[in-house]
């Protein structure tokens, strides 16, 4: 894959830095999705719609720099696959994504006016902050957020959290 911009990896920049490694809208879908719970290449493949090459180029992006695990499993036929799960430095940008959706239900509404909700599951509200709930004002974390999606058979999405390797 030839770059479409320069590489930010030394910059002094921390917004550089980070735009290096999260800075492509698969790698922000792929952790989207490992949020809400997928970990098979298959269920990241059947839910964003993705050609192979550029999901396996993805991942593999994403466990080297440190976002996701592997974890070998066997599928139904006996043959070795592998799982990627989300480590503590994929679930820290919870907030980002979360910040990208107030943005969007802000500024790029969906038609239909069903809206994605960040709910703080111990209280029960809906938040309008990335990383505190406003009723309550405690940090949201993967273990106390669920998302709703009323577009979805299952509309209140618990998110998952990071397993070490």
């Amino acid at each position: 894959m030839s770059p479409l911009r320069s590489d930010w990896s030394e910059s002094r920049c921390p917004v550089a830095r980070s735009i290096d490694v999260v800075g492509d809208p698969w790698i922000l879908l792929i952790l989207r999705d490992a949020l809400l719970g997928s970990r098979r290449y298959d269920q990241f493949r059947r839910s964003l719609g993705i050609a192979d090459n550029v999901l396996a180029k993805r991942l593999a992006a994403m466990v080297e720099a440190g976002l996701l695990w592997k974890t070998p499993y066997r599928d139904e036929t006996g043959r070795e696959r592998q799982e990627y799960r989300l480590t503590r430095a994929g679930e820290d940008l919870m907030p980002v994504l979360h910040a990208l959706v107030l943005w969007g239900e802000k500024h790029r509404p969906a038609p239909d006016r069903d809206r994605l909700d960040i709910v703080h599951t111990p209280c029960g509200a809906r938040t309008t902050s990335a990383d505190r709930c406003d009723a309550c004002g405690e940090a949201l974390t993967p273990e106390t957020v669920s998302w709703t999606r009323p577009w979805r058979r299952q509309p209140v999405t618990p998110l998952a959290t990071a397993e070490t390797g």
